[in-house]
């Protein structure tokens, strides 16, 4: 019989000062086993694994500065802040400066666990108006988007999901698919309504009633 090679564990970099709180996401996520990795350990931010990082915005003075280091030096890496302040203007800002995720210091377990699925699927993790805010840019989709995109079955029943909040591993075991293949329906979505990511994706059917086509 051929032998299955272990699922290789997933990590998040974490960027913390309080004991507390690197306790308390190492327990949260321990649960679905993630590793949470200090990045106060030599090496940390190389290791295999390390995609997405966590900063605790109470542990700098300079949290501007930091996301425009990590957006200019390792722009692969996904960023999610936890932070005290919840006003739609910071998260904007926080979102603008690099960041791939906003998490209040009030924030739910499955909220955070949430979060990082969202943003590990490369999609951006913040409050509906801010996601709507950010859309309304100069350059924002809606003028060159396609008046009437046609869907596949399939492609309705993934951006119905999508929609709805779900990332890619759990619109796979909805639809009893594979992750990869969400993927591609969603590329595929995103070139039929004319836009470039996935949150102005799920935006738009949301204002233009697209899932009830």
């Amino acid at each position: 019989m051929t032998e299955i090679a272990p699922k290789e564990q997933q990590r998040i970099g974490l960027i913390a000062t309080d004991a507390l709180r690197v306790l308390g996401l190492e327990t949260i996520f321990a649960e679905s086993g993630i590793e949470v990795l200090p990045l106060s350990v030599p090496g940390a931010l190389d290791a295999s694994g390390v995609s997405v990082i966590m900063i605790d915005a109470a542990c700098t003075d300079h949290l501007f500065e930091l996301l425009e280091t990590f957006r200019r030096t390792r722009p692969h890496l996904r960023l999610i802040v936890i932070g005290l302040e919840e006003s739609h203007e910071y998260v904007q800002r926080v979102i603008g400066a690099g960041a791939k995720g906003y998490l209040s210091h009030t924030a739910r377990e499955n909220e955070i666990r949430m979060a990082v699925e969202i943003v590990s699927d490369g999609s951006v993790w913040a409050p509906r108006k801010v996601l709507a805010r950010l859309l309304e840019a100069p350059r924002g989709d809606v003028s060159v988007a396609p008046a009437e995109p046609k869907f596949t079955e399939r492609e309705s029943q993934v951006l119905r999901l999508l929609v709805a909040g779900q990332p890619n591993r759990e619109i796979a075991e909805a639809l009893g698919i594979d992750a990869a293949t969400v993927k591609a329906h969603v590329g595929r979505l995103m070139r039929k309504v004319g836009v470039e990511n996935r949150i102005a994706l799920t935006m738009q059917a949301v204002s233009r009633n697209l899932v009830t086509r």
